[in-house]
């Protein structure tokens, strides 16, 4: 065969090439159509998995964050939860110093500028840590802040007022460090 001859049986060849719409009515289909079946397939196959994969990633993704924010709290609340163990634990050498303070009446000035000095360095450095004071003569009685330990009859008090302090209360933000101990007038 000629040059010529090949380059017509060529363009024969290429001319008489199939239709997917040909092969679609034949029961076996040509290479090519068969060959780009398989590829079809073998895409949809690998979008399948990367759908896939991608779900997975999404989903640990996902789970890392929320871990992430849960230890986040955790440390604030460890944080929180010590910090006011520590301060439970300091808050009796509060308690006695006001008790001496108030104890040294008859003492001489100096004994008093003393002890008043150490219940404001005490004071002082509390309200450094965030830690407020509660619990005063004359407050609404709140169970949530209150411990009542007793109770008494006082008209010149309003009915469910702190009547008398024992203890103060304490609470850094919103977490009570104590309960302040009192004595409630006018409560059922």
């Amino acid at each position: 065969m000629s040059k010529k001859e090949k380059e017509k049986e060529k363009d024969k060849n290429t001319s008489e090439k199939c239709t997917e719409d040909a092969c679609e009515n034949k029961e076996e289909k040509c290479g090519e159509c068969a060959e780009q079946e398989a590829d079809n397939s073998a895409v949809e196959k690998l979008e399948q998995e990367l759908k896939a994969k991608n779900d997975a990633y999404l989903r640990l993704a996902a789970e890392y964050e929320n871990y992430r924010k849960r230890s986040t709290a955790d440390k604030a609340h460890i944080y929180a939860d010590a910090t006011a163990n520590a301060i439970k634990e300091i808050l009796p050498i509060g308690d006695s110093l006001d008790m001496a303070a108030k104890s040294v009446e008859n003492a001489p000035e100096e004994y008093k500028k003393g002890f008043e000095l150490m219940c404001s360095q005490f004071r002082t450095s509390l309200e450094k840590l965030g830690v407020e004071t509660f619990g005063e003569t004359g407050d609404e009685f709140d169970p949530k802040l209150h411990n009542a330990v007793m109770k008494v009859e006082d008209e010149s008090l309003g009915e469910n007022t702190v009547a008398q302090v024992f203890q103060k209360g304490y609470k850094k933000g919103d977490k009570i460090i104590r309960h302040a101990m009192v004595q409630v007038a006018n409560c059922d």
